[in-house]
């Protein structure tokens, strides 16, 4: 079963380590692998609340960029492969 965190219970939970909480601890607590915790550590280490949303944000945007690329980038070469034929 896969548990989803919250930004900020992700960041609070890295700022109780910095605060000197083992990594064990927190780990046991929210039901998650030292590496996990490791993970969300080196993505939101040194960020606050609002700058973690800020990021989704910037990343959902960045997906869909990607995703209207891939589209558009299929469309030119349909027309090309359209264009390129004999008729």
């Amino acid at each position: 079963m896969k548990k989803r965190y919250s930004e900020e219970q992700i960041i609070t939970a890295i700022k109780e380590h910095e605060a000197g909480a083992k990594v064990d601890d927190i780990c046991r607590r929210l039901g998650i692998s030292s590496g996990t915790f490791y993970n969300w550590r080196s993505k939101y280490a040194g960020l606050e609340v609002n700058e973690a949303k800020r990021l989704r944000e910037l990343e959902q945007e960045n997906n869909k960029l990607k995703r209207l690329l891939a589209e558009k980038l299929l469309e030119v070469d349909a027309m090309k492969d359209v264009l390129s034929k004999k008729w």
